[in-house]
């Protein structure tokens, strides 16, 4: 798996570079991401451990896995992560939507003191 998650880190697509660039070195509000994180079996795409958030981005292949994606997200849910989930295609022509929806994402956890 180790070296998977290496690979995926070396191919990015459009939408995880065009994100990477916008996460990378606390530049969101200093808060530390990690791309293509490994959380028990599963390689997350962009995680801020700290802020308990995992970001994932999907491409049209997604859709016919969805009831995967869905136990995933519950497993990651399970572990205390709150889960987002964005359209390469929203990632890429609504880059500054995506960027506050994770921003508020980020600093709910200080506005209620938990994360849903």
């Amino acid at each position: 798996m180790l070296n998977f998650s290496r690979n995926l880190r070396q191919n990015l697509t459009n939408a995880e570079c065009l994100l990477w660039s916008r996460l990378r070195r606390r530049q969101l509000n200093d808060f530390k991401f990690r791309r293509q994180h490994m959380i028990g079996s599963y390689i997350c795409d962009f995680v801020c451990v700290e802020a308990r958030v995992v970001i994932e981005l999907d491409g049209s292949q997604h859709l016919d896995h969805a009831p995967y994606d869905a136990h995933r997200d519950r497993f990651l849910r399970s572990k205390g992560y709150r889960v987002l989930r964005f359209w390469n295609g929203d990632v890429l022509n609504q880059t500054g939507s995506v960027m506050e929806t994770i921003f508020e994402a980020l600093h709910r956890e200080e506005m209620d003191g938990r994360f849903d």
